[in-house]
């Protein structure tokens, strides 16, 4: 069973930078797709970035420029490198895999805060 540990989480000023670390383990990871979503207090889940075996990456709009998704596939691990951030990133941040065969996998969430 696939695993993911998410790290790097925490409270901010807004303008400072994050780096969150996703590191995927167990059998059957087959790396198609990772990356990121996130969760506002009273809004829907969202896409914040993904990167995929191709290292093809796509971003959500409000963080292109400014946030940068990386992966190293030797340890099956996947970084989110967050600068100016603003209140609006403030969110529960989830970690996300697709296998090869289709199949998603989420993380517990870790919690970025940002203050003004």
């Amino acid at each position: 069973q696939v695993q993911l540990v998410e790290s790097g989480g925490g409270a901010v000023q807004a303008g400072k930078s994050l780096r969150l670390s996703c590191a995927a383990s167990g059998r059957g990871f087959s790396f198609a797709t990772m990356g990121w979503y996130r969760q506002a207090p009273g809004k829907q889940r969202e896409l914040v970035a993904t990167i995929s075996i191709d290292r093809s990456s796509k971003y959500a709009d409000s963080v292109k420029g400014r946030f940068t998704i990386s992966m190293n596939k030797a340890q099956n691990t996947v970084y989110l490198q967050m600068d100016s951030l603003n209140a609006e990133d403030t969110a529960v941040y989830f970690c996300y895999y697709k296998s090869r065969w289709q199949t998603e996998h989420w993380g517990r969430g870790t919690q970025v805060a940002v203050s003004i």
